[in-house]
């Protein structure tokens, strides 16, 4: 038998049930909440672990100094041996000097091959002028000799008939001119004069100097008047012939010595008919021979066409102080032209090499920091070289840079920018 209840304890029992329920529901709903969020905290908490690891683990792998682990070269320590702190005294006390790059017009060179040569003003040749013998020789081969230093003593009969008739003729003259003009006749007078400068010109032609023949009319020893006597050098340089041996009977006009001052020598270059009008005496050339580069300046251009190779020589005088040049070798010379065309403008001395070899100059990014960077030579033209690889206006060393790249090599740093 079932029970029946009132109808206002139904309604009144569905309205308190669901309190209960609810209650039950939304604390069921707060911990999945909560167990969803410390899932996600974890999860979390794990991608942190992981980067921190990983940042960790990166940092580890790689020292302060930009090395890793394995010795390698992180980038920022590349960058930091790539450039080098002066301070203002250093670069005061070291001349060097930082400027920006320009562009300016510059004339173009033109490649010849050429022949060193003798300096043709600077050159001598001694040689007898009458019939004699070498008794004596006084430099050799390759000898430096000074101005009026003796050379070879010759002996000659026609020499000594001439000093003879110095001597006599000497002699005479200083008695007539004691006597004057007026207890002599004018005619022996002149005679007597006449006489004299004749027989002073003879020896003098034959050989002697003003000075030994001065020497000899002073002389109270007739003896001395034995043909023989010595020829002197009349000019400085190096003797750079001397074909002859003592004992030899030399002959008038015959070469015995050549001395050349090889300070200055000359380069003849060939040129064809279209790049000598392209050329002008007083242009800046540069004589590369073998590893060795010189100085020099045209001269002289020929006016003559060589029939048998079509080109036109022009004459380069060049500078060769340390006597690293002699004549006969085969050179090239890079010429100035008339010519000019735009380019990126720095002084040779500006321009170092690198230790791979290649051309560098140092880029100042800071005022006192400097850093090596590679270029390309295109060429150069007297004191100036056209480059590539920089941008107009950066600011290089132009004086000083084998000062700069002293200071890094005594860093230790390897210089290398590819």
């Amino acid at each position: 038998m079932k029970t029946r209840y009132p109808l206002p304890l139904l309604l009144l029992a569905l309205a308190v049930t669901p309190f209960w329920l609810h209650a039950d529901e939304d604390h069921a709903h707060e911990h999945a909440g909560q167990a969803e969020s410390k899932q996600a905290s974890g999860h979390a908490e794990k991608e942190g672990k992981h980067e921190s690891g990983h940042e960790e683990g990166h940092e580890e792998g790689h020292s302060e100094d930009g090395h890793d682990e394995h010795g390698g070269e992180g980038h920022g320590g590349h960058e930091e041996e790539q450039s080098v702190k002066l301070t203002q005294e250093q670069m005061r006390v070291a001349g060097i000097v930082a400027e920006p790059v320009t562009r300016k017009n510059v004339s173009d060179v033109i490649r010849a091959p050429g022949e060193v040569m003798l300096n043709a003003y600077r050159t001598v040749s001694i040689t007898p002028r009458v019939d004699a013998q070498v008794v004596k020789r006084h430099a050799k081969l390759g000898d430096q000799v000074k101005l009026g230093q003796p050379l070879v003593t010759l002996s000659s009969v026609e020499m000594a008939n001439a000093e003879g008739e110095l001597i006599v003729s000497a002699r005479e003259w200083q008695r007539v001119k004691k006597l004057g003009k007026k207890v002599v006749s004018a005619q022996r007078y002149t005679e007597a004069r006449v006489a004299y400068e004749q027989a002073r010109a003879r020896v003098i032609a034959y050989g002697m100097t003003e000075g030994q023949a001065n020497q000899l009319i002073r002389s109270d020893d007739v003896s001395r008047a034995n043909g023989s006597f010595q020829l002197l050098a009349s000019g400085e340089g190096t003797v750079i012939r001397d074909n002859f041996i003592v004992g030899e009977l030399i002959e008038p006009g015959r070469e015995l010595f050549v001395i050349s001052d090889e300070s200055v020598l000359w380069v003849e270059a060939k040129l064809t008919p279209t790049q000598v009008h392209r050329v002008s005496p007083g242009n800046s050339v540069r004589v590369v021979s073998g590893s060795d580069e010189f100085r020099g300046e045209v001269v002289q251009v020929y006016h003559a066409l060589d029939e048998a190779t079509r080109t036109l020589g022009v004459r380069i005088a060049v500078d060769n102080p340390d006597d690293s040049l002699h004549p006969g070798v085969f050179v090239q010379a890079l010429i100035e032209s008339n010519d000019t065309m735009p380019g990126l403008v720095v002084p040779v001395d500006a321009v170092v090499r690198s230790p791979d070899g290649d051309w560098m100059v140092f880029v100042e990014h800071e005022p006192g920091e400097f850093e090596p960077k590679e270029i390309e030579v295109v060429r150069t033209v007297g004191d100036v070289s056209v480059i590539t690889g920089l941008d107009e206006g950066t600011r290089v060393v132009t004086q000083g840079a084998f000062f700069v790249q002293s200071e890094i090599a005594k860093s230790g740093f390897e210089v290398h920018n590819h």
